[in-house]
Formats: structure tokens, sequence, C-alpha cells
């Protein structure tokens, strides 16, 4: 227990030996980070949603950096090499969102940590690390601007009805903003439907903003989301 967080490569070397990679080392590593990489996808997994490929992606990073680093070992030529070795490498996907973007940075971390032979500093660190995302996520912390007040409202109003300020009134009793998006013209041109982002003073009353809406655009289609944020937004 003492030399638990040890690293299992800290040997005193001299200038006549040369340190090698011992076989169980190396399994023991691998193991490590494979247990650290499926701990980071569980602690990941908490309330997310995500997909199989990502879960495991983060299951099998750590070990992939894991044996990066276990064979650059000390040896500034072979660093150099791999360095350009993943310059090559292009990703080509959707970019992801900040939780994503940092749950691969842990997985990196870890297996950065473990192919250095500090496999109890791993362990705590992803334990650490993990457990304050679980914590945040279930304290909804820095949640503040995604409450439900905030709502994306398409109005469609027939072609005759000046959509310029024809609702501003009902606009400043049941809103606190609110922001005309888009305007786009349907059915042939005789209808336009009307993008609004806004945020309600009281979402208790939406029900009853909606039916004076309808009254004002002729009892035409209403709909009302959770106010969309921008795709890739970190």
């Amino acid at each position: 227990m003492p030399d638990i967080f040890a690293g299992i490569f800290d040997t005193a070397v001299t200038p006549t030996t040369a340190s090698s990679l011992v076989i169980m080392d190396f399994v023991l590593c691998i193991g490590a980070a494979l247990v650290l990489g499926l701990l980071t996808a569980l602690f990941f997994s908490y309330k997310n949603n995500y997909s199989k490929s990502f879960f495991t992606t983060l299951v099998l990073l750590p070990a992939i950096v894991c044996v990066v680093i276990l064979m650059v070992n000390g040896n500034i030529g072979t660093g150099v090499a791999v360095a350009g070795a993943f310059s090559l490498i292009r990703f080509r996907s959707v970019p992801g969102s900040a939780k994503e973007i940092s749950a691969i940075f842990l997985a990196m971390a870890a297996g950065l940590v473990t192919g250095m032979g500090y496999i109890g500093y791993a362990a705590l660190f992803v334990l650490i690390i993990g457990l304050a995302g679980m914590l945040m996520t279930k304290m909804h912390f820095g949640q503040a601007n995604t409450q439900p007040a905030n709502k994306t409202m398409r109005i469609t109003i027939p072609e005759d009805l000046d959509y310029t300020g024809v609702f501003d009134d009902l606009f400043d009793d049941y809103t606190a903003r609110h922001s005309l998006v888009s305007v786009k013209t349907t059915n042939m041109g005789s209808l336009f439907k009307l993008t609004y982002n806004l945020t309600l003073k009281n979402p208790a009353t939406e029900k009853e903003f909606i039916d004076k809406l309808r009254c004002r655009n002729g009892n035409l289609e209403i709909s009302s989301s959770m106010q969309e944020a921008r795709a890739g937004e970190l």
C-alpha cells in the first residue's frame, strides 16, 4: 500500500544500464488503462446521451495512448516520430459537445499517466474528475440558460396579415424578451411561417398565451418547443 502511487518504472538506472520494458509491466499497464477507460465511459454515461461507438472509444482510448507512451519510453527520436505520425491523422467527424471533448481529454490523460507507470495516480485522477463531473450533472450546474421558459415558437399567419408588430402587445404581456428570427412563405405563398425565440415570464401561462395567439392568427398552426441551440456549440 505505501507504494501504490509509485511508478512501476521508477528504478535506479545507471549510465551502464538501460531500462527495458518487461512483458508483465506492459500487460499490467494495458489492463489498468482499459479499466480506467471503462470507468471514464461509465462516468460520462451518467445522465448523458451517447452512442455505442463513442462509449467504446472512451474505453479503448486510454489503452491506445498508454501503448504509445510505453513505446516512446524516454526515447526522444521515437517521441518525434510518434508526433509526426499523429500529425498525419485527420479526424473527419461532426464537432462534439464540450462534455464529449472533456471526456476524450480525460481518457487520453488517463492513458498518458498509466503509460508512464503511475497507475495509482491515474486511478485517483479519473475518480476525482469523474465524481466531480457526476456531481455537477446531478446538481444541474451551469444550466441557468436552458430553463423551460426559453422557447422557440413557430406561428402560421395568412398572407393578408401584416406580421410586423401584429403580436407585440401579446409578447409584451407574456414574454420577458422576444425576437423574430425567420420568416418563410408556404402553401404557394398564401401563408407565412414566423419563427420567434422568446422567454416566457411565467411558463405556466404558455397555453393561455397560445390561445390568444390563435385568436390573432385565425386559428392556424402554432408550435412551441425548447429553444434551439446552435449545432456544435461548446
